[in-house]
């Protein structure tokens, strides 16, 4: 894959031909805020590893000492300050971002969120998006944009329900009270929060080599499954299933994953 030099992002392979690959989000100095730039470049950076045949699964990271600010403020004043025309240009660029935080989502491959220091307001719409979440027990979250006399608008007030339960993202989302990574995990944010950064990493770094090492057809498959099924009675949601197992169930991964549990060795499975 041609490397493409980003802005507000950087695309790291730590292990080659581990399946893993590192998108961090690369504004340290700035906490890693979200500019303009960033929505542009996100969903361009997803597109390019999504269709990387040596990528099963990304890791998504803040560089530095936080995983991100949120929205930069200096940017958002300039977004509102830019609307004369009663708000129809200022709605095409909310939907813009949204649709580049959904690319997470539309991305094939898995993508795990390695959560450290400030996730906050932009960044829990990003999380949320993602396929899991980790973080260390003493990161910190708020879904912030009621302080700034905002609506969270791209994507966290519909993903975080889901997650946590109306009640408990009611209750944020009102108060815009700052919680901990291991109140996190109370809540069910996310799968585990872990006492360092290096022990973050290090357990990231095996669940993802575990799951990069499964079929990717089948990973593939299970992602889209679990999120096309939350818009779905369950009966829709077993006949999806069904309709693309049925293609699914011809491909070589299955024969391969068979046939290497027989011979007792690891199996070999396509590239997507």
């Amino acid at each position: 894959m041609a490397e493409e030099k980003y802005k507000t992002l950087e695309i790291v392979e730590k292990n080659p031909k581990s399946g893993v690959f590192h998108l961090y989000l690369n504004r340290p100095r700035q906490r890693n805020a979200l500019t303009l730039d960033f929505f542009t470049e996100f969903p361009k950076a997803l597109y390019a590893l999504d269709h990387n045949r040596d990528v099963n699964v990304i890791v998504l990271s803040g560089a530095g000492d936080h995983f991100c600010s949120g929205i930069d403020l200096s940017q958002l004043k300039s977004i509102t300050q830019s609307s004369h025309d009663g708000g129809e240009s200022l709605r095409r660029q909310i939907l813009a971002m949204q649709d580049s935080l959904t690319a997470l989502e539309r991305c094939r491959k898995p993508v795990i969120a390695s959560i450290h220091g400030a996730c906050i307001g932009g960044a829990i719409d990003i999380v949320t998006a993602c396929d899991l979440r980790f973080c260390t027990e003493d990161a910190f979250f708020s879904v912030k944009e009621v302080d700034l006399a905002l609506a969270a608008d791209l994507g966290t007030l519909q993903r975080l329900p889901l997650i946590v339960g109306f009640g408990n993202a009611m209750e944020l989302a009102l108060t815009a009270r700052r919680f901990s990574g291991s109140e996190a995990k109370q809540l069910g944010l996310v799968s585990r929060a872990f006492p360092s950064k290096h022990d973050l990493d290090h357990a990231v770094s095996v669940i993802a080599k575990e799951i990069a090492a499964k079929s990717p057809i089948a990973v593939m498959g299970t992602k889209t499954v679990l999120l096309k099924s939350r818009d779905l009675t369950v009966d829709q949601g077993l006949d999806f299933v069904a309709t693309m197992n049925s293609a699914r169930l011809l491909s070589s991964d299955l024969t391969e994953a068979v046939t290497a549990q027989m011979q007792k060795r690891k199996p070999v499975f396509s590239k997507l």
